[in-house]
């Protein structure tokens, strides 16, 4: 595999990935049309060199981030491309047109996308094209998760998801392939069933959103940062194991009813005082600061790379 990977748009995905893909000893050519990329770049290799020298590493130890002109200079002999433009449906596969005909032939077409599917994209793709297109979604930011889940579409080949996943865990990341395409993916998915479940606990005046915060942080959220939901499970049946688990809590959870939820913005006036009374009308940098040193400690804990 080439050492040198694209990345196409320097949002705040494509900035992540670019530190990363460089932390792992890359050349990462970076393309975005906004005005300030030269100014972006820039940045991003001090962050990279300075956390090098932090770290007691030498320069030949870490790659670099290369600012490029256009997407065809971004592409050129790449092995990797990491696209993190808009979730544009009606772009994108115009977007992955101009990369798949200046990338090398055997070169990876990842998307970060978190909405749209591999399979939208590969359809509006020639056959040499189409079996390289795979989604690459991370968790925010993608430099400190480890969490990628890679998509394959029903055209993407068994070579674009192998080189996807040796790519990604040369990274330090811990890539899940699903198995089949389905809107939000996994992680999203999990989110979004909380994220209903919280909401509509607020809504209906059960529990406060902070009081709710503490719950997670102080029960599941701690848990989940140790095992997942299923090794969970296991653990909670003791030596009978999950079978026990779900014989003994199953049918009371199956009981529990669902609350009447409403996610509208107009009807979320009151979960949104709540969080900005508790949290201020927008995170701080400082707030940030304290959940990335956390979430660091965690991974150390776990003796994953961060």
């Amino acid at each position: 595999m080439s050492t040198a990977v694209a990345v196409i748009g320097a949002g705040t995905i494509g900035r992540s990935f670019a530190y990363l893909f460089a932390r792992s000893g890359y050349t990462v050519r970076v393309f975005d049309p906004r005005d300030d990329l030269a100014e972006v770049v820039a940045g991003l290799q001090a962050d990279v060199t300075a956390d090098a020298s932090a770290r007691g590493e030498v320069a030949s130890q870490v790659g670099t981030v290369e600012e490029a002109d256009t997407v065809e200079a971004a592409v050129d002999g790449v092995s990797f491309v990491q696209e993190s433009g808009p979730e544009d449906p009606e772009a994108k596969p115009a977007l992955f047109s101009q990369i798949a005909e200046a990338a090398p032939a055997d070169a990876v077409l990842a998307t970060s996308s978190s909405t749209i599917p591999a399979s939208s994209i590969a359809e509006h793709l020639d056959a040499s094209a189409a079996p390289r297109v795979i989604v690459g979604h991370p968790f925010n930011p993608p430099h400190l998760m480890p969490l990628v889940e890679i998509v394959p579409s029903p055209v993407t080949s068994a070579e674009t998801v192998a080189s996807t996943v040796e790519f990604y865990r040369s990274c330090g990341r811990e890539p899940v392939v699903l198995k089949k395409e389905v809107r939000g993916f996994v992680g999203n998915r999990l989110q979004n069933a909380l994220m209903r479940e919280a909401i509509s606990l607020v809504q209906n005046g059960v529990v406060s959103a902070p009081d709710l915060d503490a719950v997670m942080k102080n029960s599941l959220g701690l848990r989940w940062s140790a095992v997942g939901q299923f090794e969970g499970m296991h653990f909670g049946g003791g030596t009978a194991g999950i079978r026990g688990f779900m014989d003994h809590i199953g049918p009371a959870f199956a009981a529990i009813d669902d609350l009447p939820v409403d996610v509208d913005p107009a009807a979320m006036g009151e979960v949104f005082a709540q969080v900005e009374q508790a949290y201020g009308p927008a995170p701080t940098a400082a707030a940030a600061e304290a959940r990335d040193r956390i979430q660091r400690a965690v991974l150390d804990a776990r003796g994953l790379d961060h």
